[in-house]
């Protein structure tokens, strides 16, 4: 099964400084039929004006990746930990037992990402943090996991739970696969782009929901850059 959840009919919300747009249930939007999918329970896609962003906020029990599409976001937290993560690039929280945070845009520009929270394998573990480069060059043509709880994939940014998320970026007409386990969904995004999943046309923005299949075939109706969620 594959469903299409178009941009347009996303919950949201506008901010001022913030332009969201929720895929699931999330503060003020709520819609019992998207709670969650498996264990994926967030998925924002938040765009940041210049020199503003998220004051410090505490979470827990959460894994919480952080995806930046353009611009850059600086991370500062209770742990002690900042840094400043760049378009293309990843970060990831484990929340554990309570951490608290600012997701700043300190640039002149405006700053795009993709918030994806998980739900945990195991509550009441230390929190942690971590930040990665990902060049794009390196997961043209292909998906590349970027980061994930799965043994197998240690080359990742580590999370606590079963779950990876994936990017590939392919230029119009490339094509590209990806295999699902038994039991297993899926949940993805184009960032950028048009593409066909199969079947199933997919714009930049809009959600693509996935059970029940065992193989994805992905092919770029335009330059696309394409962000997946695997998970349990």
């Amino acid at each position: 099964m594959i469903e299409l959840r178009p941009h347009s009919e996303l919950g949201g919300a506008h901010h001022g400084w913030l332009d969201t747009r929720h895929h699931f249930s999330f503060a003020e939007y709520y819609d019992p039929n998207r709670m969650h999918w498996g264990n994926l329970r967030v998925w924002n896609d938040d765009t940041i004006a210049p020199h503003s962003g998220f004051p410090r906020h505490p979470h827990r029990d959460m894994e919480i990746i952080t995806y930046v599409r353009k611009g850059a976001i600086t991370h500062e937290d209770s742990l002690g930990n900042k840094g400043r993560t760049e378009a293309g690039d990843v970060q990831v929280m484990s929340a554990g037992t309570g951490i608290a945070h600012s997701e700043m845009n300190e640039e002149d520009e405006t700053t795009k990402i993709f918030q994806i929270w998980i739900m945990p394998n195991e509550a009441g573990l230390p929190p942690a943090w971590g930040t990665r480069p990902f060049p794009k060059g390196e997961r043209s043509g292909s998906f590349v996991t970027l980061a994930s709880g799965i043994p197998g994939d240690e080359d990742a940014l580590p999370i606590r739970t079963d779950a990876r998320m994936v990017a590939a970026t392919l230029e119009a007409g490339d094509s590209t696969e990806y295999r699902i386990a038994a039991g297993r969904k899926v949940y993805l995004v184009p960032a950028t782009g048009k593409i066909d999943v199969n079947g199933v046309i997919a714009s930049a923005g809009d959600g693509v929901a996935v059970s029940d299949e065992s193989l994805l075939n992905v092919s770029a109706r335009e330059d696309s850059e394409i962000i997946m969620v695997d998970v349990a």
